[in-house]
């Protein structure tokens, strides 16, 4: 078994610091999921990040439920749908049924828009995210999931929920790599005891870092692969990584840690410093204003055309 450190969350429960990321690149995946997330398990990974939007939670429960690893040995994630944020209730039982488990370690507010009717919704229309997470604290009652958070918000959003909030979201998920390192957020989400996953830690399909010349001198320097020295930038630095790889090499070497000195990190703090390199690496920004029917500033997102950080 690999030796993968746990964070604990804010509500006492542990997560595991390393996960599998279940997104295939868009919705579905079938048999390529299931018989991922058995390697996956026969390698060591004891965590497993989905959503009812990647369409694969039937997948990912039947995997779980042959390997024959007893349940309260996995931590599962799965993700309430942008359509779901009026039917909460019903949305976490569709999901549960799917994955046909009897409780969801974690449970988390995909996106602070909602879709009611195929129309993306503003910040203040109903269901707001305010409206959303009081229905998700109420999931708690049922003991059928055990932690909520929230995934892709901003201070900005985080701001405007908090401050209703009985339960703090435990963690939010977001995109987190050496070229968005996401440091301003990082800071606060620690100042109010919430942890952060970085969803695509690799950059998307993680061969971005794999040519970068500063990484790849530093797989040199400790004999690891570019994507080792990512996800061991990403845990050391306190946030949970879910990379996601169908290649049972890449799972296992992915999976063991390798640690980076104080120089090392720093060298991958400062990455997106370089010229041209602070921007996201994924490829769900509109062409036009910004993210799934929301703008970059509706979003709380410091960001312009393509998904770029402008310079300071």
């Amino acid at each position: 078994m690999a030796n993968i450190p746990s964070f604990t969350l804010n509500d006492g429960t542990k997560i595991p610091a390393l996960g599998m990321g279940c997104w295939m690149g868009s919705p579905g995946g079938s048999e390529r999921v299931y018989q991922m997330c058995l390697e996956a398990l026969k390698c060591g990974y004891r965590h497993f990040d989905t959503a009812a939007g990647y369409g694969n939670e039937v997948e990912v429960g039947r995997a779980i439920r042959d390997s024959g690893i007893p349940r309260d040995e996995i931590y599962l994630t799965t993700k309430l749908l942008n359509s779901g944020h009026h039917r909460v209730k019903e949305a976490f039982e569709e999901s549960l049924n799917k994955l046909d488990v009897d409780y969801i370690d974690l449970y988390l507010m995909h996106w602070p828009q909602a879709l009611v009717d195929g129309k993306v919704l503003g910040p203040e229309e109903h269901p707001t995210s305010i409206e959303t997470w009081k229905a998700m604290e109420q999931l708690l009652q049922t003991g059928k999931v055990k932690t909520i958070g929230v995934s892709n918000f901003s201070i900005k959003t985080l701001e405007h929920l908090l401050p209703h909030c009985e339960i703090i979201p435990a963690t939010n998920q977001v995109e987190l790599h050496p070229c968005l390192p996401q440091a301003d957020l990082k800071a606060y989400c620690e100042a109010k005891n919430i942890l952060l996953t970085a969803y695509s830690p690799l950059g998307g399909q993680g061969t971005f870092f794999a040519e970068d010349a500063t990484v790849q001198g530093l797989a040199r320097k400790l004999n690891a692969s570019p994507a080792q020295i990512v996800i061991s930038w990403a845990v050391q630095r306190g946030t949970i990584a879910i990379p996601k790889s169908e290649n049972k090499e890449r799972m296992r070497t992915n999976m063991t840690l390798v640690s980076l000195s104080a120089e090392d990190m720093k060298v991958l703090d400062t990455l997106h410093q370089q010229t041209g390199m602070h921007k996201s690496l994924l490829p769900f920004h509109d062409e036009s204003f910004g993210v799934y029917g929301w703008t970059y500033e509706q979003l709380g997102w410091n960001m312009v055309l393509g998904g770029v950080v402008p310079a300071a």
